[in-house]
């Protein structure tokens, strides 16, 4: 897929949690088809940004583009019919629905599943009786990441996807996301480790304390001595 112009824009955004000033004059693209990981420690801004595109949190200056429109000031179930989709960091599944009935809040959102996004995750056809509460972790990421595809978006923000996995794990993710970009979904990936997004993003953007200091190509990063000391603290 692409698209006249970057997919997803953010110029220069400035957004607060309370009166702290968390990201400081942001800006980055994805363009469609592209995966793109935002690399930070923790406490850098990572979520911030995510909260800021989905909608989740208003940013005081700067704007937020989503194929050429500006959704700056558009609620997060706006954003989402328009086609950006999200997996928070926790889930966000419901603990007392069966994993059917978490698909359900989607349907009636007037969406039905198509096939193949059950093609990237086909283990949950084993789970789809068991309730949210008795998933694993992996389980509940693998559901958190079906259930934003349901809506069939052109973008998808991933938070901290790989957190927390064993490491044969996070490579059956990684293969999941390449098979989400052959779908022609664009993806945003919120991500603590290096490694990892170096195993799967086309470009990256390093955080640190709420403003960006890098954008490139994984080679370019890792070859950046001042930023890797800056993200290994």
């Amino acid at each position: 897929m692409s698209v006249a112009g970057p997919m997803l824009e953010l110029d220069r955004v400035e957004t607060y949690r309370g009166p702290a000033q968390i990201l400081r004059s942001v800006s980055l693209t994805l363009a469609g088809g592209e995966a793109v990981c935002l690399v930070g420690r923790n406490g850098a801004g990572k979520t911030t940004t995510i909260d800021t595109i989905m909608g989740l949190l208003p940013p005081r200056s700067g704007s937020v583009r989503f194929k050429g429109q500006d959704v700056t000031r558009l609620a997060a179930h706006e954003r989402a019919r328009l086609g950006i989709g999200y997996a928070p960091e926790d889930c966000g599944i419901f603990p007392d629905l069966t994993v059917e009935e978490n698909f359900h809040i989607t349907a009636w959102l007037g969406k039905k599943a198509p096939t193949e996004v059950f093609a990237v995750f086909p283990e949950i056809k084993t789970f789809l009786g068991r309730r949210g509460l008795h998933l694993s972790g992996g389980q509940k990421k693998m559901l958190a990441i079906t259930r934003a595809l349901t809506l069939e978006p052109a973008v998808l923000l991933l938070d901290e996807p790989f957190e927390g996995l064993a490491p044969v794990v996070v490579t059956r993710f990684i293969e999941a996301v390449r098979a989400i970009k052959a779908l022609g979904v664009a993806v945003l990936i919120a991500e603590s480790h290096v490694q990892n997004a170096g195993r799967i993003a086309d470009r990256l953007y390093a955080i640190d304390r709420g403003e960006i200091i890098f954008g490139g190509r994984p080679a370019e990063l890792l070859g950046n001595v001042d930023v890797m000391r800056t993200l290994h603290g």
